[in-house]
């Protein structure tokens, strides 16, 4: 089977962080946006070290920067939404279509 370049977006969420594991698991190329916004969050930091340990590669981009994410998306094949939608909806929603916009404008990965 060929493996797959996958980015994770949220992957230190509940979902994303099991979605990162499973993709080390089964041995894709796997790639985490890792937010600058994420501060001194001792605990997310933890786990992406965790992450970069496995094989995972750190991605610094902001979802809110399109040239930084449109880059983050040019290295891979597959990109895999797990940003929370739970508070703030309208915002996450503007997120969302902000990683679709950079997907489209990156133009390798084939939006489904």
């Amino acid at each position: 089977m060929e493996k797959s370049r996958v980015l994770v977006v949220g992957g230190t969420g509940y979902i994303g962080r099991r979605i990162v594991k499973a993709c080390l698991v089964q041995r894709h190329e796997t790639y985490v946006l890792m937010s600058p916004e994420i501060g001194l969050d001792v605990e997310k930091l933890q786990l992406l070290l965790s992450f970069k340990a496995q094989g995972a590669r750190l991605v610094e981009a902001s979802v809110d920067d399109h040239r930084g994410l449109v880059a983050a998306v040019k290295q891979v094949d597959v990109v895999v939404s797990a940003m929370s939608g739970v508070h703030f909806r309208a915002h996450k929603l503007l997120l969302q279509l902000k990683l679709v916009e950079a997907i489209k404008e990156a133009g390798n990965v084939k939006v489904v």
